[in-house]
């Protein structure tokens, strides 16, 4: 097959790069755009590892092909970084100690900025709901709570 432009914005940058129709939007994000934050975990949706925002909204990115993107906008664990820095996310979990290995803290990281932005002021029981498509298997999930509780509750450095 011959490979097909595509057009989207990622991290706020509009790009323009050539990619194979069966290619999924996690591998053009790692192999075509060297964005290598989000994990392929499993391949399947199931452990969040690959998360990434599109148009806004939290979708799991070994599932998605590339070309779906077409026109649209993608923000990655690297595009959380604004000029102030790390976002309140990053910062919190970073000082709750919310990550251990790291493999699958991009994904969590960016699901817990999607529930934040649609809802900034969740339960606990929201948080866990919301959390609930992230496995991890180092940290164990109480620390991230916090860390969204945090972030909630205006908690700085």
């Amino acid at each position: 097959m011959s490979k097909q432009i595509l057009h989207l914005t990622v991290n706020g940058e509009d790009r323009e790069i050539l990619v194979q129709p069966y290619q999924t939007l996690l591998e053009v994000l790692r192999d075509e755009l060297d964005l290598t934050g989000a994990k392929e975990g499993c391949g399947t949706g199931d452990c969040g590892c690959c998360t990434v925002l599109l148009d806004g909204k939290p979708v799991t990115s070994c599932l998605i092909v590339g070309l779906q993107a077409e026109g649209r906008r993608v923000t990655t664990i690297e595009g959380l970084e604004t000029d102030e820095g790390l976002d309140p996310i990053q910062r919190a979990f970073v000082r709750r100690g919310a990550l251990q290995c790291g493999f699958c803290i991009p994904g969590a990281v960016i699901m817990a900025r999607a529930l934040l932005n649609e809802n900034p002021n969740p339960s606990e029981e929201e948080i866990r709901w919301a959390m609930a498509g992230n496995l991890c298997r180092c940290t164990g999930y109480t620390k991230w709570v916090e860390a969204i509780q945090d972030v909630v509750q205006g908690v700085k450095e």
